[in-house]
């Protein structure tokens, strides 16, 4: 998506959204307190356009996260989190219930981030994956702050990691950002994959004996 589509999107999400209020409205007209995802969906779907905007602000960080942590670029990641919001509000009337909201929506997510993976023929050599980073920087105090040799390695260990998991083939990486960057159990990442449990397992273990391999030097 061009910037020009992006920032015409972005101001016609605004439009579509303005006026929330931080409450749904139930079918007969009376406010819902603390509606759960499936409640915020049926009212967005009756045309209760501050349903989807509390959807929105529920999920943008998490879905902002994922996409960072396929794409490693901050405004990448900020356009395909907005552009996955885009769609899913656009097609939220094809939304059958069959699974959550959470997986339609990561999937439709995650396949964005495919897309742009596949468009992408090389990552810069400046860029780094900064959640990776965080994850294996070991604890320490506020008041230690990291030597610089140890800043160094952990700079040369996130870019070690980006370029091994870019490797991987697309649904390895996928379970495995899933899995080890957000969280999710085996079970959600094998309904947001459409695929069987055992499959995401299979997935896993490859990714990691494959990182293993790239990362022998540093372990």
């Amino acid at each position: 998506m061009t910037s020009i589509a992006l920032a015409a999107a972005d101001r016609a999400s605004r439009r579509t959204f303005c006026g929330f209020s931080g409450e749904s409205t139930a079918k007969d007209g009376s406010a819902l307190v603390n509606p759960g995802d499936e409640e915020l969906v049926l009212s967005a779907r009756r045309g209760d356009r501050r349903a989807f905007e509390e959807l929105v602000e529920r999920h943008e960080k998490k879905a902002y996260h994922i996409a960072f942590d396929f794409t490693r670029d901050r405004e990448a990641a900020k356009d395909l989190s907005q552009e996955a919001f885009l769609k899913a509000f656009i097609n939220l009337k094809n939304f059958d219930g069959r699974s959550s909201f959470y997986t339609w929506f990561y999937r439709i997510l995650v396949n964005l981030c495919l897309d742009y993976k596949r468009r992408q023929k090389r990552v810069p050599e400046d860029e780094f994956d900064e959640a990776m980073q965080t994850q294996l920087e070991p604890a320490r105090q506020s008041d230690q702050p990291r030597a610089p040799d140890q800043q160094v390695l952990a700079r040369q260990i996130a870019l070690r990691v980006g370029e091994a998991l870019d490797l991987l083939p697309a649904r390895q990486r996928t379970a495995f950002v899933l899995k080890n960057h957000q969280g999710l159990s085996i079970r959600e990442i094998a309904e947001l994959m459409e695929t069987a449990e055992g499959t995401v397992k299979v997935h896993l273990h490859r990714a990691v004996t494959a990182l293993r391999q790239r990362l022998a030097e540093f372990a």
